[in-house]
């Protein structure tokens, strides 16, 4: 059976007591780290690498969503709370799901659950992962497609699949953006947002921190990319 490594974050100490005692009791789930707050949970993710975050999104200090938004390559998170308003942000940051407080087992372990089937899938889907030095091939449903490196504008990351924008085509897979951008040429490519990989031989345009892709298509190059892409684009510049 798949094990999650997770990390529990709570400034309550009895709804971090809770939760970890959920975590310990989930045969699947491994307690790498309990954290009573968004810094010391910043230091244990670079530490243990987690699969899987139950973050509070209310904390002083440093919130759940301000440190799921500062990460480069945030794991699956599960947000937790005792305020619904909450909820819809908690989504927009990607959460594969949202508990409201009190919390009880069965509502954690569905949560549980579906972090659980959604690591097996990225997994048999990175494991079809395969490529050369012309391009790859994914997953997409029920198929293998191949992909050219040269027919890729760019790439989505979603929330639970990563969607290929290619010249002819929109490829959606289980993919995680660090397992595709391990497979991509890094002379071609460039990471200029948490969710999107650029093919750096197709930018035509570039007009206030956004890359133009076609008409009304636009990539957001975000603060902690800048300072790469800048450079990449003063090389280039005539």
């Amino acid at each position: 059976m798949t094990t999650l490594h997770c990390i529990a974050i709570d400034d309550e100490p009895l709804a971090l007591k809770q939760m970890c005692s959920y975590v310990e009791k989930t045969p699947f789930l491994e307690l790498a780290a309990a954290c009573k707050d968004g810094f010391e949970a910043m230091e244990k993710i670079r530490k243990f690498n987690p699969d899987l975050l139950f973050a509070d999104i209310n904390m002083p200090g440093l919130s759940g969503l301000e440190l799921v938004r500062s990460l480069d390559r945030p794991p699956l998170v599960v947000f937790t709370t005792a305020y619904s308003e909450y909820a819809l942000e908690g989504f927009r940051a990607d959460a594969i799901d949202y508990l409201l407080k009190p919390i009880g087992y069965p509502d954690f372990l569905k949560a549980a659950n579906k972090a659980l089937k959604m690591c097996d899938v990225k997994k048999q889907s990175e494991e079809t992962l395969t490529g050369n030095d012309e391009g790859l091939f994914v997953k997409s449903d029920y198929r293998i497609v191949r992909i050219r490196f040269n027919e890729i504008k760019y790439i989505e990351g979603m929330r639970e699949y990563v969607r290929i924008h290619t010249t002819d085509d929109k490829i959606m897979t289980h993919l995680s953006m660090r397992a595709l951008e391990e497979k991509l040429p890094p002379h071609q490519f460039m990471r200029v947002h948490r969710s999107f990989i650029v093919n750096l031989s197709k930018i035509n345009v570039i007009e206030r921190n956004r890359i133009v892709f076609d008409k009304d298509v636009y990539v957001p190059v975000s603060e902690q990319y800048r300072e790469a892409f800048q450079g990449w684009v003063d090389k280039n510049f005539l």
